[in-house]
This record gives C-alpha cells, sequence and structure tokens, in this order.
C-alpha cells in the first residue's frame, strides 16, 4: 500500500463549538477555503438535528480532504470519474487515513480549540465478542460498509445539489454515475432486524431485575433503562441530555382521562408521545422508590431522568447507560451458559443495546395495530414498521423445511 506522508486534519468541530467559533476556519486557502465556507454553511442548515449534523459531517470531511490531499481538486473541479475514484479510495483507504479507535476532532490546549492530530477520517473496528478475546483492530482488515456507501451517495448528492442551488457548482457528479450496483448491491428483499430471541430476552430481562434485587443503588436504574428501550422502543439517545431535549420525570404524564404516556425528542428533531403500559408504569414507579421519589411524578416535574450521582445534573452521554445494558448482557449470557443454552449465549453476545428497541417493535407488532406501534416508535411511515413483520418469513421457512432432496423411492430401497 501507498504510504502518503499527508495525514488529513479535522476541518470541522462539534456543532456547538462551531457555533460559539463560527469565525474559526482551518489553514486553507483559494478554492479550498471556499469549498469549506460553502460546506460549513451547508453542515450549519443541519443544525436542528445533531444525528443529522454528525452524519453529514463525516461525509463531507472525508470528501474534502479526499479532493485536496488526493485528487488536488476543488469542488468545483470534481467530475463523475473523480467521484467513482473517491468511492474507491473509501473502500481500501491509506492505512495514515485510518484509526484505530475513535478520537476527537479537536481537543483544548490553554483554552484554545486546536485539531487532534491523532484524529483520522476512518476508524477500524471489531466486534465485541472479538474484542473479549483478545484480537486488536488491524488497520489492513478495514471495510466499509454497504450501508456507509449508501450514506456517502445520498449525503455527497445532496451536498452537491446544495451547490448547485448557490450557483458554486455546474454539475452533480453523483448524479452521473450510471452503475451504481458496482459499489451498492440490491437486495432482494428487506434486511433482517437484528432483534433478540423470544429465550434471549427472558434472560435479559430477569436478569436486570435480578440485579436490581442484588443491587438497588445502583442497578434499579439498569432494570428501568431496559424496561424503557424495550417497552417504549427508545433509542439510546432519547434516554440522555442533548442540545434539543432533556427528559425529565414530568416527561411522564397522564392525560384527563387517566392514561399515561412519555414525550421525547428523537431522531430528525421530531416529537412524539408514546403510550405507557402498565408493566412500564410499574416500573417507573420501582425507579423513583429507588432515588427516594413518589411512586409518580407531579405535573411538569422536572427531576431528569437520569442523573449524574456526582452533581445530580442531566446526564449527557450515552456511555455509561451502554455499560449498564452490557454488563446485565454479560451476566444473561453467563446464565445462558449455565442453563446449556450456548447457541443462544453466542448470538446474545454480539448484541447491541439498539436490538433492545428492535425487540421491543417485532415483539408488538405481533399483537398490536401496526398503526399504533408505528407511531410509538416515530417511524415515517407504516412501510417501516413492517418491516419487523417476519410471519411471511416463518412460513417462507416452514415450506423450505418440508423439501425432499433424496427421492423418495431411495429411501424405500
Amino acid at each position: 500500500m501507498s504510504t502518503d506522508k499527508r495525514i488529513p486534519s479535522p476541518l470541522f468541530d462539534g456543532l456547538q463549538q462551531m457555533l460559539a467559533n463560527e469565525d474559526y476556519q482551518p489553514n486553507l486557502q483559494g478554492a479550498w477555503l471556499q469549498d469549506y465556507q460553502h460546506a460549513k454553511s451547508f453542515l450549519f442548515s443541519y443544525r436542528g438535528s445533531l444525528d443529522t449534523f454528525n452524519s453529514y459531517r463525516r461525509e463531507i470531511e472525508r470528501f474534502l480532504q479526499w479532493c485536496q490531499l488526493k485528487a488536488n481538486k476543488s469542488l468545483k473541479q470534481i467530475c463523475r470519474e473523480d467521484f467513482e475514484e473517491f468511492l474507491s479510495f473509501c473502500q481500501k483507504p491509506l492505512n495514515s487515513w485510518i484509526a484505530l479507535k475513535v478520537e476527537n476532532r479537536f481537543i483544548e490546549k490553554d483554552g484554545i480549540r486546536l485539531p487532534n492530530s491523532k484524529w483520522r477520517p476512518f476508524v477500524v473496528k471489531i466486534s465485541k465478542v472479538e474484542t473479549k478475546a483478545g484480537k486488536q483492530p488491524d488497520k489492513n482488515n478495514y471495510l466499509l460498509s454497504e450501508k456507509a456507501f449508501k450514506v456517502a451517495f445520498a449525503v455527497i448528492s445532496s451536498f452537491y445539489n446544495y451547490l448547485l442551488q448557490e450557483e458554486y457548482t455546474l454539475i452533480n457528479p453523483v448524479l452521473l454515475i450510471r452503475q451504481k450496483s458496482k459499489y451498492i448491491r440490491k437486495q432482494q428483499s428487506t434486511s433482517t432486524i437484528r432483534r433478540l430471541s423470544e429465550l434471549q430476552w427472558g434472560y435479559v430481562i430477569e436478569t436486570a431485575e435480578m440485579m436490581a434485587n442484588e443491587n438497588p443503588e445502583q442497578h434499579a436504574r439498569t432494570f428501568f433503562i431496559m424496561n424503557s428501550l424495550y417497552g417504549m422502543y427508545l433509542r439510546i439517545s432519547e434516554l440522555t441530555a442533548t442540545t434539543r431535549w432533556t427528559p425529565t420525570m414530568g416527561d411522564f404524564h397522564r392525560d384527563s382521562d387517566g392514561r399515561w404516556w412519555f414525550l421525547t425528542v428523537g431522531k430528525g428533531n421530531k416529537e412524539r408521545k408514546i403510550s405507557v403500559s402498565t408493566e412500564m408504569l410499574n416500573a417507573l414507579k420501582n425507579y423513583r422508590r429507588s432515588l427516594k421519589l413518589s411512586p409518580l411524578p407531579s405535573p411538569n416535574e422536572k427531576t431528569p431522568l437520569f442523573a449524574k450521582y456526582n452533581d445530580g445534573k442531566p446526564m449527557k452521554s450515552t456511555r455509561y447507560i451502554r455499560e449498564l445494558v452490557q454488563t446485565c448482557f454479560d451476566r444473561a449470557c453467563e446464565r445462558l451458559i449455565e442453563d446449556n443454552q450456548r447457541e443462544e449465549a453466542g448470538q446474545l453476545a454480539v448484541a447491541t443495546v439498539h436490538w433492545l428497541r428492535h425487540t421491543g417493535i417485532s415483539d408488538d407488532v405481533k399483537t398490536r395495530p401496526r398503526e399504533h406501534v408505528r407511531d410509538d416508535a416515530g417511524h415515517s411511515s407504516s412501510s417501516i414498521t413492517d418491516k419487523y413483520i417476519d410471519i411471511e418469513l416463518h412460513e417462507r421457512h416452514n415450506s423450505a423445511k418440508r423439501k425432499r432432496i433424496k427421492p423418495e423411492f431411495i429411501e424405500k430401497s
């Protein structure tokens, strides 16, 4: 592999830091500085959704750095062939462009935000199972996923449409690619939803309850988190404080008919009201009792849903919650192995927090009207919810079980 000494430096800081320091610009000149300024304006148009901003920042940053350091062209000069070369580069980037772990883009030194020299545009990752087995990430094994390619296509195409509207460029090179199948495979049907089996979920929620009984001070919170992720289909980002929303106890509220709801602001900065089941409400009561609060929240109560232990302020990082969930997963795996359910334990070992949301939706769509599940999950359309209905897959597999390979007369002979 080529050893290019030109190592990319981060261009864009976090959203809040960029808003607080809008005059900052990297050491760029001429057309590349203009490219950066247009990209910055484009990214700021997504300031209403931090998740979208972060996703777009990653793709735009990679592309700008490739234009400057590899193609030596400005955005105005990029053609279809150039963009295809960029995609090929993403499939096999230089080792000097790859990090072994996620690093902050900028660091603070003496009160000044500076680019982090350890940061890279690409990061090689390994699974949880491989990490536990002692395997180390290897830059030579970097692989950009199919989903990542789709995101790159969509984001950079959207960026060029913006540049066309700003009359900064004359073409959108992404739209000129006729054979996208070289990079993106077509799927026969909807992809498999990653979720826990009924047995795995049973062990997980039972384990969470056991942990809460053993150590209420720490794991009453764990039990409530597991209930929330499964029972209300929450994303982990909806449990922590962000610039757009801070979840509080008062977000659980009762309407005039005595029905309980939970209000959240999630993906795409969309507000949604989630119906709260009786079991979910009981989990809330138990959690609040562990915090020495009344069983149910008062109207407009501002107590953070999850507060830091040291100062009582709202929790902003999802890392702590991920660690609690992973601890529960690990203990559930141990119990499955003890009960000779090694295959189930092996599958649970690769599960992530988001699987709990998928599991809750998949289980509920079997018994609840899909429109109700759709609205509680915050899906933009019923077609997304339909991906969680696997009745046809079950029927297809059951019919395949009866297929014969060896002719019947041979078995009788």
